[in-house]
């Protein structure tokens, strides 16, 4: 299984990105995609999920600003990034993991990730 991420990128406050995370090696529609963030000195953490079928989560930061969204012919996720603010700023990381309707954050990382795209938010 392979995962590439990229788009990442230098935007301004308030600018917009997309991130793309194409995928090999898997069938693609039947799985899971998170896309996760690690700034220096913090955890990674979970940004934005959707399962095979099409349900999404977020996290609460980004909620209303960020679209996660899926291409199952393109074996491709993307982050539609919108209203970035420098607290955005970190590196974006695609994951392939499972997705469990009972939990309050339904998607569940895997052991594959992608090799991260830089995102930088700032004037």
């Amino acid at each position: 299984v392979q995962l590439q991420a990229s788009g990442g990128g230098l935007v301004q406050p308030g600018g917009s990105l997309r991130l793309s995370c194409a995928a090999s090696g898997i069938i693609f529609s039947r799985r899971s995609v998170g896309w996760y963030r690690q700034s220096p000195g913090e955890q990674r953490e979970l940004v934005a999920g959707i399962s095979s079928g099409g349900s999404t989560v977020y996290t609460t930061s980004v909620k209303g600003r960020f679209t996660i969204s899926r291409d199952n012919a393109k074996n491709t996720v993307y982050l539609q990034m919108d209203s970035l603010k420098p607290e955005d700023t970190a590196v974006y990381y695609c994951n392939v993991g499972d997705w469990y309707y009972s939990r309050s954050t339904p998607y569940a990382p895997g052991r594959t990730w992608g090799q991260g795209t830089l995102v930088t938010v700032s004037s």
